[in-house]
């Protein structure tokens, strides 16, 4: 829900979309309303549906019915063994159709974005996952209860780590793409002037240059401020040295290497997240399924049919969860898959390794992409400079003269 509106206000909005979606359509609805104290603002709403009908006079409709099953000719199939005619079942919605939910996703998201704008507020909402809507960056893992619990009271979690992990990754993945596509545009309208001086010259012109122009213009630079500006100039030509850099036509060669190492790493990067999301969430489906499972066993060894009912009812939920947490395994997994946890673990650790030398190798893609947009800066202001120089020497020679 928008946390821009207030409570009253997102209560309202609930009930009017599960009125037009779902209760015009014979649904009965059962929403819940979560306004949680945090100090970033989470309300929300939870809809429980039923998947059998109302009928128009209030009773309740069919949630299936029997179909018979025809021949070619549309006649009847009897079966002999049964000695009944063959069906089939039909639900008599499609209620529980898993098209449904990214139908009603995306009617929220067309009813919320309509609201949005009536009040005009500028945020727009997408039902669609980050994937889907070509965004490079991944959602963080789910937190879960006790570890979003424990990072309010200022705890810090090994979830937590991750999740702040994987926002400075896509926040650095972000910035980096900019910053190639604006060295791009640079390299582009640079390359159209001609340049007959190689680059490291130009770069030292620039520095003699600034040092003059700040003479011409009745400044002296102190000590500190001289070193940084050698500093800067002595690591872009190293850079441009070091990688065997003359002609603004090598340096655009050298940011289309730059530009494919990222979207190595990216690649890398992303797939990594997706692949820890995977194993926290079967991780956190097997504390769910470890201690149940004991509980299971005992149950199915049961012979004694009261006895086994009696046990079941006394502990039916954690039969239902392993069965539950059984079923997510097999879909996840696939058929016959172990359940490794320790392997998982493991793979966990390994990736937060490989994570690190991608992140140095980001940062390196960083430092040499800051370092090409100085190179073309210098280059770009160079003239001006000079030429400002000069207007400004020329000025104190008039009133001299």
């Amino acid at each position: 829900m928008p946390n821009e509106l207030s409570l009253s206000n997102n209560i309202e909005l609930a009930r009017r979309f599960v009125r037009e979606t779902f209760v015009s359509k014979g649904m009965c609805a059962d929403v819940c309303i979560h306004d949680p104290e945090r100090d970033q603002p989470n309300v929300h709403a939870h809809i429980m549906l039923t998947m059998r009908p109302f009928n128009e006079d209030g009773t309740w409709g069919d949630k299936q019915r029997k179909k018979n099953v025809l021949d070619a000719a549309g006649n009847k199939i009897y079966d002999k063994k049964k000695r009944t005619y063959k069906c089939r079942t039909v639900q008599t919605t499609d209620w529980n159709e898993k098209t449904k939910a990214e139908e009603w996703r995306a009617a929220w998201a067309d009813f919320l974005n309509a609201v949005l704008e009536e009040k005009g507020i500028a945020d727009r909402v997408d039902h669609r996952s980050f994937e889907r809507q070509g965004k490079i960056e991944q959602p963080t893992i789910h937190m879960g209860v006790s570890a979003t619990q424990m990072e309010r009271n200022g705890i810090r979690t090994e979830k937590g780590d991750i999740n702040r992990r994987i926002r400075e990754q896509n926040a650095e993945l972000h910035r980096l793409q900019k910053e190639l596509e604006e060295v791009n545009v640079a390299i582009a309208e640079l390359q159209q002037r001609p340049q007959e001086e190689n680059l490291v010259s130009i770069l030292m012109r620039f520095y003699g240059n600034g040092e003059k122009f700040a003479e011409a213009r009745g400044l002296k630079l102190g000590n500190l401020k001289k070193a940084q500006k050698l500093r800067d100039v002595s690591q872009a030509v190293a850079f441009l040295q070091g990688n065997h850099i003359t002609t603004m036509s090598e340096l655009s060669e050298k940011h289309v290497a730059l530009e494919s190492e990222y979207r190595e790493l990216k690649t890398k990067i992303i797939a990594r997240q997706k692949r820890v999301k995977v194993l926290h969430e079967l991780l956190d489906h097997y504390e769910i399924f470890k201690p149940n499972k004991a509980v299971y066993d005992q149950w199915k060894g049961i012979t004694n049919q009261k006895k086994k009912d009696k046990f079941f009812a006394d502990h039916g939920s954690q039969i239902d969860a392993y069965k539950a947490m059984r079923s997510y395994f097999k879909n996840t997994l696939g058929e016959g898959v172990k359940i490794t946890p320790k392997a998982w673990q493991s793979e966990l650790a390994e990736l937060e390794s490989a994570d690190s030398a991608d992140m140095l190798r980001l940062h390196k893609l960083e430092d040499d992409t800051a370092l090409m947009a100085t190179i073309l800066y210098n280059v770009e202001h160079l003239q001006a400079y000079e030429e400002r120089g000069q207007d400004i020497q020329k000025k104190r020679n008039n009133v001299l003269e």
